[in-house]
């Protein structure tokens, strides 16, 4: 029951955030993931989550959205969102760097780990103040494209970099939400093609199996709500009205997986 209350909350929370902020739902809802499946299916479901929730954002935003600015971003972010899955593939590989115990706790240190929870760490400051202080040429917008679409292959942590760059790209804000939206269901997609379709049957016909797919449909349906939520605030809320709480789940979920412990 534990599972499904806090999916479901972070969910439901994240999902509302995502959709003025253009982060929030695989920020928050991979570590929750985390805590209950193994780093790559925690990853891989919320692919999937951040995929049909896009999906949803699209059709109620997607009217919005500069597609020129789609394209000139969103085309290099999918290209090199299947590079960033790919590479997480292969540090799945790679065995294990340390085991110890912590009281009751038994903390396994992998090189998934370590380079996802450093990663959630960079990107938890980058949150905290998206873009503040940062000047990016519109020039850059490919190359902003191509390094949060790989790192969302990665870790699923693609918003800090996204936000970076397409705030810079003199868009009013519902065009920037409809971006977001344009531009994350392009990299969901790349990512889950490069997880690979046989990584996703074995992982789901394994959950199904152990009965452990709930959280993750629970997800589905609390992320939608949120977004429906979200849709409705989208002129009340600010991003700094949640900027610290973020940052600080963030920073705690870093340090976890770099230790181990999750």
């Amino acid at each position: 029951m534990l599972e499904y209350t806090a999916v479901g909350a972070v969910a439901l929370v994240a999902g509302a955030l995502t959709l003025f902020s253009g982060f929030g739902l695989g920020t928050l809802l991979m570590p929750a993931l985390a805590l209950f499946y193994d780093l790559e299916t925690a990853i891989a479901a919320t692919a999937i989550v951040h995929l049909a929730n896009n999906l949803l954002k699209l059709a109620l935003v997607g009217k919005w959205a500069a597609w020129e600015t789609v394209i000139i971003f969103g085309i290099p972010a999918a290209l090199f969102a299947f590079f960033g899955a790919r590479a997480l593939a292969e540090l799945g590989d790679l065995g294990v760097i340390a085991r110890y115990s912590l009281g009751p706790v038994d903390a396994t240190v992998t090189p998934e780990k370590l380079v996802i929870g450093l990663l959630i760490g960079a990107f938890a400051l980058l949150e905290g103040k998206p873009g503040k202080g940062l000047s990016v040429s519109m020039k850059w917008l490919p190359v902003g494209g191509a390094l949060s679409g790989f790192f969302g292959g990665l870790s699923g942590h693609q918003g800090a970099l996204r936000t970076v760059f397409l705030r810079r790209a003199k868009l009013d804000k519902r065009q920037l939400v409809g971006t977001f939206a344009a531009c994350a269901v392009l990299v969901d997609a790349s990512r889950l093609i490069g997880y690979g379709a046989g990584f996703f049957g074995e992982k789901l016909r394994t959950l199904n199996e152990e009965g452990r797919l709930g959280p993750v449909y629970v997800a589905l349906a609390c992320a939608f709500l949120g977004s429906f939520v979200g849709a409705r605030l989208v002129k009340k809320v600010t991003l700094e009205a949640v900027q610290g709480i973020i940052t600080a789940m963030l920073l705690g979920t870093a340090a976890s997986l770099v230790a181990g412990v999750i």
